[in-house]
């Protein structure tokens, strides 16, 4: 017998978990589930507004355009095998002539199709970071950030952004954090949790520090042209730049309202070549799970190309109508201020301690006692890494909204400190 030769053994013992699976944490499961349904108030029905999933609440549909597609592609009978891992060329080709830019003319070759935004972002962490090395997060921002970079050893740094300017980027602070073991920056516009839209302007500074320290950006851009303001166009952070290599992550989720189908991608904006390694890398990641969803691959040609102008316009005027109710009630609410949101789905809403009694210490306790007394269910600033906030989604219909807010006003007044 060998030294390295396993020996029999008459008993089974405790199996032992993967150091992999045993670091991956989701923050949001580690708070939420202490916020548990039992503890709701059985007289009052739940209302949620911590799940940033837009079809749950039944006013917000997918356009028909949409679901045309997919029928289209079930009938066709020739998107129920398998697709080449980087994704179908006819959904790259697709995904590519929506995402170029006047400064960056993009080929399938560029496009890689991926099992949700969620998946894309795996495979960006993946291909540029080791075990050992350091990714730069922004607080608060979307915990699978945090979620990914744990379950492969890699150290997130966590950079600041400004509540109080609208959530920029804190520049100085990014600075401060940068080593020699940083490999790449992860910037979110438009923002989850925050409902941030960067300026033109920003989007440059953030360029010009990636380029003054030669990182690249792992670009999350779910929410794309997810903005309020209609007079303005949602700008790409590759629009600004030929030189610092950007991983930019898109699909279908939010903007279609169709998260369940699971299609993103990856659009490698990389001019001068810089991530032609990181490619190869890139399409050896892709055959972990040998490619995404061909069905919705099969649609996505017409789906990117054929939706009116109109259901887009409609559906960021619901989300902006939603979120100025929600900044104006909560505007109304003693101890409690919101930052108004310029696009995606959600606002963050401070909570000022020192206005409410001793029965809230913080954002948890906060958050567990709404839930206890109104059956109310937000999600707790902690669960970004930003204390004494918590997130509301702004996808609810307005009568839903109404009454989340009468609740919210009602459970704050009775909490508020006596004078």
């Amino acid at each position: 017998m060998t030294t390295n030769q396993r020996r029999e053994t008459s008993s089974w013992s405790s199996i032992k978990p993967s150091l992999s699976s045993m670091r991956t944490v989701n923050p949001i499961r580690q708070i939420v589930d202490k916020l548990r349904d039992e503890d709701l108030n059985p007289q009052k029905k739940k209302l949620s507004l911590s799940i940033g999933d837009p079809t749950v609440f039944g006013n917000l549909r997918t356009d028909h355009v949409v679901e045309e597609a997919v029928i289209r592609a079930v009938k066709s009978g020739a998107c129920n095998g398998y697709a080449p891992s980087m994704g179908r060329d006819d959904a790259r080709k697709a995904v590519a002539q929506r995402c170029s830019t006047k400064n960056h003319d993009l080929k399938p070759s560029d496009i890689v199709i991926c099992s949700g935004a969620s998946g894309a972002l795996d495979i960006c962490v993946q291909a540029l970071c080791n075990e050992g090395d350091e990714l730069l997060i922004p607080q608060p921002g979307f915990s699978l950030y945090t979620t990914l970079a744990g379950s492969k050893g890699i150290e997130a740094r966590y950079y600041n952004l400004k509540p109080n300017d609208d959530w920029k980027v804190d520049l100085d602070h990014v600075k401060s954090l940068i080593t020699d073991k940083t490999r790449a920056i992860i910037v979110n516009n438009p923002s989850n949790p925050c409902g941030s839209v960067y300026s033109e302007q920003h989007i440059s500074e953030i360029i010009q520090l990636a380029e003054e320290y030669k990182l690249p950006i792992i670009a999350d851009e779910i929410y794309a042209d997810m903005i309020f303001d209609e007079s303005k166009k949602f700008v790409r952070m590759a629009e600004l730049t030929e030189t610092v290599p950007i991983l930019s992550v898109g699909g279908i989720a939010k903007q279609y309202l169709v998260p369940g189908w699971r299609i993103g991608w990856i659009c490698i904006y990389d001019k001068q070549g810089y991530l032609n390694v990181v490619r190869d890398g890139i399409q050896r990641l892709t055959t972990l799970i040998l490619g995404a969803n061909t069905l919705i691959q099969g649609a996505l040609p017409d789906i990117l190309e054929k939706v009116d102008e109109s259901f887009y316009k409609n559906v960021n005027r619901s989300l902006k109508e939603s979120s100025d109710y929600t900044t104006e009630r909560v505007s109304q609410i003693k101890g409690l201020s919101a930052i108004k949101p310029q696009g995606a789905m959600y606002c963050m809403i401070g909570i000022d301690l020192n206005m409410f009694d001793e029965s809230i210490r913080d954002d948890v306790e906060f958050s567990s006692l709404l839930l206890k007394e109104e059956s109310l269910v937000v999600l707790p600033g902690q669960c970004f890494r930003m204390k004494n906030y918590f997130r509301v989604v702004t996808c609810p219909s307005k009568a839903d909204l109404v009454e989340a807010y009468d609740r919210l006003e009602a459970f704050c007044q009775r909490h508020l400190r006596k004078q």
